[in-house]
């Protein structure tokens, strides 16, 4: 006998690659799973100019960040190959000044800025321009989108969920739509695998139901959760060459973990020595391995 309802994700039409170059931006699920990707070593770059919850926020960082950087790494030019966008309610903030959608009000007063939700039309195309802009510095990328599972309390439950319904509105239309793509293709799928979408928020509501799975505030899935939609995301997206690194860098993530509690003894020196040889080794057989100054 069943006693929960398991959502079921098709295998991705593409695989990720070890220490592949990784954008994450969205709201603070997507801070959750882009920081899960950093540990297992996926050089990703999470949120840099923080959360942003709607598609316009959205296009803004992601704007901003070519604006600003070229998406330069130590001078040299290297593109991300995927983005993970995670969308958390259609509500945007326009300062009432300039008529301009704001990515943080930055503790102004409340009365400078109106308060609006973007319909499914406007997501649409902001997340149309986002593709496009990400596809100008890749023409290969592959986008995966989400909806973020945490629900807004201030704008009342119902209303927040007609937010994710106009979300999910939004990126099933970018993702099957055929006058935006060649061909229109099965949900989850688009031309050459380039665009997916995750169910993060459909995991979460329909398969974690029990507030278990909820942090203190009842709100924020709890670390658990994340841990459970990481290993979802995995069997979907991870492949045999994910898998392989995986299993070496693991036992040298949790040896470099590991609180001594005689640092100095000649036992743990000749453990910490064995630790960095096989370090040195994965380096060598993974060369986009990005090591950080502690390690």
């Amino acid at each position: 006998m069943e006693f929960r309802t398991v959502v079921d994700i098709p295998k991705g039409s593409f695989e990720l690659l070890p220490c592949e170059r990784m954008l994450f931006v969205g709201s603070c699920f997507a801070d959750s799973i882009g920081r899960r990707a950093q540990e297992e070593k996926f050089r990703a770059v999470v949120n840099p100019y923080g959360v942003m919850y709607n598609p316009a926020c959205i296009l803004h960082s992601i704007q901003r960040l070519f604006e600003n950087t070229g998406e330069r790494v130590n001078g040299e030019r290297e593109r991300f190959t995927t983005a993970v966008l995670t969308l958390g309610t259609n509500h945007v903030y326009i300062l009432k000044e300039t008529g301009e959608i704001v990515d943080n009000c930055q503790k102004r007063p409340q009365a400078l800025f109106d308060e609006r939700e973007l319909s499914v039309e406007e997501c649409i195309n902001y997340l149309k321009e986002t593709v496009n802009l990400l596809r100008t510095v890749n023409p290969n990328i592959r986008i995966i989108f989400t909806v973020s599972p945490i629900r807004y309390r201030k704008y009342g439950y119902h209303e927040s969920q007609l937010s994710k319904a106009t979300l999910l509105l939004a990126i099933h239309n970018i993702v099957t739509c055929p006058s935006f793509f060649e061909t229109s293709l099965p949900f989850g799928r688009s031309r050459e695998g380039a665009l997916s979408y995750f169910p993060a928020y459909e995991l979460v509501l329909d398969e974690l139901r029990d507030y278990r799975f909820y942090a203190p505030d009842m709100l924020h899935p709890s670390e658990q959760a994340v841990e459970y939609i990481w290993q979802r995301f995995g069997e979907t997206f991870f492949g045999d060459a994910v898998k392989v690194f995986l299993n070496k860098w693991r036992p040298i993530k949790e040896a470099l973990a590991h609180k001594p509690f005689h640092p100095d003894s000649p036992d743990y020196q000749a453990f910490l020595a064995r630790t960095h040889e096989q370090l040195r080794l994965l380096k060598e057989a993974y060369p986009n391995l990005e090591l950080s100054k502690e390690t």
